[in-house]
Formats: C-alpha cells, structure tokens, sequence
C-alpha cells in the first residue's frame, strides 16, 4: 500500500507522544513492506521565521492555502492510496483537506485529543474536566482563554474549529480514535458516527519485561497541572505523613511545573527527580519500576505511559476517568484512583507497593493485555483495515458521482 502520512510535529523542546505515535507507525508500515511517504511542517521552525513571518503564524492556523496548492501537486503527481493526517496545527491546517479532495485521494485522520471540540484539545479547564465548547460554538474557550491562558493565542484555534467543522466532517473517510471513551465524547458532540473507529496506538515490544519486585514508583511524562503533577506531589507527602510506601518515587519528564517539582524534590531521600529521559532511557526506568503513576486530572484520550508500562510487565496506579478506564483493569493490570483526590491516590500507592506478590500477579496480566490489545501486530491489521475501508469508502463515492453524472442528474442548475 501506498501511504502519505501528514503531522506537523511538535517543538522538540518538549517530549511528544503524538510525535513518537506518528514515528512508529510510519517505522510498522515500512517495516511491513508498505511505501510510506511524509508531508510535514515542523514547529521549530517557526523560531527561525522572520517577525512578519511569526506574526502571520496565528492566521494561517484556520487556512493555509500556499499548503493545500504544495500538497494537492505532490498527491497528483504520486498519487498515493490513502493519505493519513495526524497534527495540522499550527503550520499546516485544515486546508490539507482540501487538497485530498483537489486530488481526489482518501483520508484517514488520527484523532490524538479533543480538537475537534475543544481549542485546546484538553476538555479542562482551572484543573477539572470542562465540555462547554463540545457541541456548540467555543466561545467560552475564547472568554477564558484557554490556549495558553491567553484570549488571543486562542482566537485562532476557535475560529478553525468554528470555519472547518463541516470540511473535517465531510472531508475525512474514516476518524480513528485513540479510545472509546474519546469517541463516545465525540459522538455525543454531534460528529458523524459511522466514521469514528476505535483504534488504540500500539507500543512496541521492548524485548523485556520486568525482573524481581521494581525499585520505585515511576511518574513519566510532562510535568504539566492536566498531568496531576501536583496531585502526585500532594498524594505522596500524604503517604508520607502516614508511614511511607516503602519505596521512592522518581519523576521523569520536564514541563511548565519543573522548578517547582524540583523544589519539593529537593533534599528529600524518597523522592528523586532526574529530568529528560531518552527513549532507552525511558524502557530502562519503566522495567525497574514497582509501577508506574498516571494521575492526570484531564480526560487522557489515550495514555501512552500506560500501555508502555504494561508491555514491560509493570503495573499502573492511573486516575479512574477517561481513557484510563478501559486501559486499566482495576485490581487486575494495576489500580485506578478517584480523579482529583490526593486521599485515593495515596490510598492506591500505598497498596500498590505493599504487596510484591500481588504486584507480580498484576504485571504479568498488564503484559497479557498488552500482547492481545497494543502489540505492532495488531496496531498495523488495524490500521490497515481502515485503511483499505477508507479506500473503499472513496470508490463506492466515486462510482455513485459516475452514476448520476451519466443520468444527467449531478447538476441540476
């Protein structure tokens, strides 16, 4: 098959797990024999552009027509089979859409969170779930700025998503979702139904699993208040206070909460913060771990952490809302905490640690899930069936224009 992934990557400033989602796919499909070809935009180049060009930034985010002409030429003269669209914000827009339709190839679009309801993509606001835009027009994201805590920045993300609702319904065979509990958001949104799968991202294999009962509590990711990073923090003074867990805590990742994080860390020895970790890095600190700690208080669409965890036989302690659900067995491949309450999170930390006989039990049946639900097996069937269902979906379009073109009856001006 004959693929055009499109992704405007994300600053390399911050770790991505949209980035690293869309790398591996790409890696799965050649590495099955497929053509795969990219078409991308890169944030960090926006340092790089001249003052004019960085003010023009935020006006491109609804349409950007200098792309929809590159790549409409660069569809026409390869003609791929399926284009798959992952990030289009900021450089690229929605306007690869309809650069698709100029050149009459399929699209298949990756929804990695919730822009298509909310600017942001977050469904959060002031710390807790918010849904005010979903459904309707987002002016409360403009009213409280929830791009970046600034009305302008959010502007342009609202006006996109308000000009291009129909282009993406319309435009877009097949919507592949990260979770059932981001579809089923969507659906009640309004988006068409029939077109929204559920295709979980796969994790590959890391070739082993854990050894013995773990070291520490691992929290990987974005040190971000939608993380529940201070949630985190507060939780583990609150199991300090009671006793201890009996292991540390270490906290890997960077983000907007790290001076602060680094503070609480400080001098204390059962907590260690060690920064940016690379990819191997990042196996190694998963498979040592007695489990690892997802406390987002957001919605998560998907949890990548999580999955990553359970591929290498370690079991997860993660907030009971969103995606998380359906990811975590509770009691099972790991343990889900009430969002938002330092109480339960302690709760679940401590019980989690006190019993390596049951720990064990728990990451062998998170590596069994993993092999059955998120292994590059069945991430590349899955995504090749949409692919192909995509593809059809087209055809039956094309074939059903040729027939009422021949009846006289495709235009009735």
């Amino acid at each position: 098959m004959h693929v055009l992934v499109v992704h405007n990557r994300y600053g390399s400033a911050q770790p991505s797990g949209e980035n690293k989602v869309v790398d591996q796919e790409v890696e799965l499909l050649r590495a099955a024999g497929h053509r795969v070809e990219v078409f991308e935009r890169r944030s960090d180049d926006i340092a790089g552009r001249s003052l004019l060009g960085k003010v023009a930034v935020p006006l491109l985010v609804p349409w950007n027509p200098a792309v929809r002409t590159e790549l409409a030429a660069r569809l026409r003269t390869e003609r791929p089979d399926v284009v798959h669209v992952h990030n289009v914000f900021p450089l690229l827009s929605p306007a690869v859409l309809a650069a698709c339709a100029d050149a009459g190839v399929p699209a298949v679009a990756t929804l990695h969170n919730y822009t298509q309801v909310c600017p942001p993509g977050t469904l959060q606001r002031d710390g807790r779930p918010c849904t005010e835009c979903v459904g309707t027009a987002p002016l409360p994201a403009v009213r409280h700025g929830c791009y970046r805590d600034s009305r302008l920045a959010t502007v342009p993300l609202a006006v996109s998503m308000s000009v291009n609702r129909r282009r993406w319904w319309s435009g877009v065979e097949r919507f592949l979702c990260i979770s059932a509990a981001q579809r089923d958001v969507l659906v009640r949104s309004g988006m068409p139904a029939e077109r929204l799968a559920v295709k979980h991202n796969f994790v590959p294999d890391p070739g082993s699993c854990r050894e013995g009962e773990g070291e520490y509590l691992l929290y990987l990711g974005r040190l971000a208040e939608a993380k529940g990073v201070r949630l985190l923090m507060a939780a583990w003074d609150e199991a300090a206070a009671a006793g201890g867990v009996g292991v540390p805590l270490v906290i890997a990742g960077t983000g907007p909460l790290e001076r602060e994080v680094t503070a609480w860390a400080a001098d204390r020895d059962d907590v260690r913060y060690v920064g940016l970790l690379d990819p191997a890095e990042c196996r190694k600190a998963v498979a040592r771990s007695v489990a690892v700690v997802a406390p987002s208080t957001w919605l998560e669409a998907f949890g990548l952490v999580v999955v990553e965890a359970m591929a290498a036989g370690v079991p997860t302690v993660a907030a009971g809302h969103g995606a998380f659900v359906e990811l975590v067995e509770d009691g099972v491949t790991g343990l889900l905490h009430r969002p938002g309450e330092p109480a339960s999170l302690a709760s679940c930390i401590r019980r989690i640690a006190a019993d390596p006989a049951r720990n064990r039990e728990m990451g062998q049946a998170a590596r069994r899930r993993y092999e059955q639900g998120f292994s590059p097996a069945v991430g590349l069937e899955r995504l090749l069936e949409e692919y192909r269902t995509a593809i059809a979906g087209r055809s039956a379009q094309a074939r059903a224009g040729e027939t009422r073109a021949s009846r006289g009856d495709g235009d009735s001006r």
